[in-house]
């Protein structure tokens, strides 16, 4: 069962960090917390992009290729009105994409770095 987990979560943190990419998102963070204890998810996904049209695009361009690949929809969407921050919440895994001046105020990486943080190369 574990093993089966671990590939789930795996594929599912790619799918994500695929699509990011391939809409030229910034900063991709992916932060494990499964060492800390208990939390609300097993991963973090965080990312930003240069305007609310982009972070919208993001996060629909998440929400496709995860439904089209792995046929999951997110349990939880926040945040598309304005698109300041948007949240996209798989259970296991809570992405969010910001624009870059809320990723700055909110520093959610710095409320997590007990977690195991990976920086994702942008293309």
């Amino acid at each position: 069962m574990k093993n089966n987990e671990n590939e789930y979560l795996k594929t599912l943190v790619n799918q994500i960090v695929e699509s990011i990419l391939s809409k030229k998102g910034k900063e991709i963070v992916s932060i494990d917390l499964r060492g800390i204890g208990s939390t609300v998810c097993d991963y973090f996904i965080l990312c930003n992009g240069d305007s609310k049209t982009q972070v919208a695009a993001i996060a629909e361009g998440i929400d496709e290729q995860v439904k089209k690949n792995l046929h999951i929809d997110p349990h939880h969407r926040e945040g598309m009105a304005y698109a300041h921050w948007v949240l996209l919440d798989y259970l296991d895994v809570v992405v969010h994409i910001f624009q870059k001046e809320y990723r700055d105020f909110y520093k959610l990486e710095n409320l997590w770095a007990d977690g195991k943080i990976e920086y994702i190369e942008e293309e």
